[in-house]
């Protein structure tokens, strides 16, 4: 498993992180139970991922809690995230949930801890009320580095994380990017590349970039949307081209983001020991050739208005 810094915090990650949300929040979703999630994350750990991706909202924190049982704790880097949407978050109610989470996961201190979500409209308010909350837990030693995750479906060109990069208060973003949406190249790997923000990447496959017959319905739906020139793809078999250097499509998304500059982790959810394999088998596979990734480039060079959900 490739590693790499994860910007200013100086944690060695691995290229692949475990994703515990999504559509399947490891088999969570699937009805496993919570030992048969956690040995899904063993397995994971063992072949040498060792980031693993979670939040207050998912329920999976205690799979995780149960996982990490009886390893080196400081091998393992845990993000996780406090939902901001639901409710109007208070510094009292964010101290809450931190306690709810480390108890949930078993732990002393949380590596990554987010605010998740956050939408446009709320960063404000977040910034002034409830940053300086965060900055207390880290001196207090129960996080250590303080990030943000965007909502990429409302958010699909990336306004709070433009601004939040300015700012400069973010050690870790949560950003979407895929082959269909790569609003985030300028938009946001850029300045963190810039400031040295560790970068861990959602919504790498989602529905769109799972099956073939999702891809060309999702292509079609943007070239009717005046996004993609008809003239640039195979409207019957619009990636077919990638046929001949990944083993699936999933396989092409995952090494596509991976190889993004400003990238560190790319979440990849499963709650399938096989499925499991097949993707730890992507991110040990070489980069897409540069032929491909540059027509996968321009094909979608202009499209903003799906994530691939």
């Amino acid at each position: 498993m490739q590693t790499t810094i994860l910007g200013r915090t100086g944690l060695t990650v691995s290229r692949m992180g475990m994703g515990a949300g999504g559509p399947s929040q490891i088999g969570k979703k699937a009805g496993l139970t919570e030992s048969e999630s956690a040995d899904i994350l063993r397995k994971a750990f063992d072949a040498g991922v060792n980031f693993v991706d979670s939040s207050e909202g998912y329920g999976t924190e205690p799979i995780i809690g149960q996982a990490i049982q009886g390893r080196d704790r400081s091998s393992i880097v845990i993000s996780t995230k406090k939902s901001t949407r639901k409710k109007k978050i208070t510094p009292q109610t964010l101290e809450e949930s931190l306690h709810q989470s480390l108890q949930r996961l078993g732990t002393d201190y949380i590596d990554i801890y987010n605010l998740h979500g956050v939408v446009p409209q709320d960063y404000d308010y977040l910034v002034s009320d409830v940053y300086p909350t965060l900055q207390r837990a880290r001196e207090a030693g129960k996080i250590r580095f303080i990030a943000v995750s965007e909502m990429f479906n409302e958010d699909k060109t990336h306004t709070m994380l433009r601004k939040g990069l300015q700012d400069d208060l973010w050690d870790v973003v949560m950003v979407g990017f895929n082959i269909l949406n790569q609003t985030a190249r300028e938009a946001v790997f850029q300045k963190a590349i810039e400031n040295n923000v560790g970068v861990q990447i959602m919504f790498a496959v989602r529905k769109a970039l799972s099956r073939p017959e999702h891809i060309k319905n999702f292509v079609a739906d943007l070239i009717e949307k005046g996004q993609i020139d008809p003239e640039d793809v195979d409207v019957e078999n619009p990636l077919g081209f990638l046929e001949a250097s990944a083993v699936s499509l999933p396989d092409a998304a995952y090494r596509f983001c991976r190889e993004e500059a400003g990238v560190h982790v790319v979440l990849s959810g499963t709650g399938n020991p096989d499925h499991l394999v097949a993707n730890l088998e992507s991110f040990d596979r070489p980069p897409l050739p540069e032929a491909d990734v540059e027509r996968l480039k321009h094909i979608f060079r202009n499209v903003d208005s799906t994530t691939g959900q």
